[in-house]
């Protein structure tokens, strides 16, 4: 788990980057909701879903963090939902997230890593991303252990020094 608590040397930390993305996307919300009566469904269809995807701007940085910083993050979520489809403010959220095809902001991060891996181990991303992701396969050479996990397709993590990571 990140330690998103201390403010070391005036840096942001996790949780002021959540509080401030909230902040920003629930007045740009209101914003929306005053003006929705004027747009066609398409329209704020477009702009919602435009918005939506500031959540998932870095958002595979937020990996691992707690359950009250992605609770406060799915809140913007769950709110921008019924600016599109008009749903009353107490029915469940659940049924219109799936209407609008918008994964909860877990599976979102999760999709997220699982797509620029892919990428990585296809060639498709970007060099510095590739070299990160390199197969245990690739590792083990004469001489070396032979692991059960070489079979395994996973991926050799490498060491970090951090206090975060």
């Amino acid at each position: 788990m990140l330690d998103l608590g201390v403010n070391i040397d005036g840096q942001l930390t996790m949780a002021d980057h959540v509080a401030a993305l909230r902040r920003s996307c629930l007045f740009q919300l209101r914003q929306l909701r005053m003006v929705r009566s004027s747009l066609t469904l398409e329209a704020a269809k477009t702009l919602v879903h435009a918005f939506v995807s500031r959540l998932d701007y870095c958002n595979s940085l937020l990996y691992g963090i707690g359950d009250g910083l992605r609770t406060k993050l799915q809140t913007v979520q769950n709110a921008a939902a019924p600016v599109v489809t008009g749903t009353r403010k107490f029915d469940h959220i659940t049924p219109v997230l799936r209407q609008l095809h918008w994964l909860p902001v877990r599976q979102r991060i999760t999709f997220k890593l699982a797509m620029i891996t892919f990428k990585c181990l296809h060639g498709l991303a970007p060099s510095y991303l590739a070299e990160v992701c390199t197969p245990v396969s690739s590792v083990v050479g004469p001489g070396r252990w032979q692991l059960r996990s070489v079979n395994s397709g996973a991926l050799v993590v490498p060491r970090t020094r951090t206090t975060i990571g």
